[in-house]
């Protein structure tokens, strides 16, 4: 799928693209207590789109690394929409 055509509330996302930004990590309280969470911009040839970050997977991203994500859903924050990996996602950073 294209980010273009990523739209709110999909599940079984599966989207390639690159990493172009990412914010600084903050600590949020959870229901599993504080958490690291971090936004990252991606970006394919049709789009950017927002991506929620958790704990190790913001160790592992980098600005300018490509990015595949699989088994993805789709919420809306603030009036945007991003793209959340849950338990049954993953994310592959080359």
């Amino acid at each position: 799928m294209k980010i273009s055509e990523v739209s709110s509330n999909l599940k079984d996302v599966s989207v390639e693209g690159t990493i172009v930004e990412i914010s600084e990590p903050r600590t949020v309280n959870t229901r599993f207590g504080q958490k690291k969470v971090a936004t990252a911009l991606i970006e394919d040839e049709t789009g950017k789109i927002n991506l929620t970050l958790w704990e190790d997977q913001i160790e592992q991203a980098e600005e300018g690394k490509k990015i595949k994500l699989e088994n993805a859903y789709v919420t809306e924050w603030q009036g945007k929409i991003q793209l959340n990996v849950g338990r049954k996602g993953t994310i592959s950073i080359e």
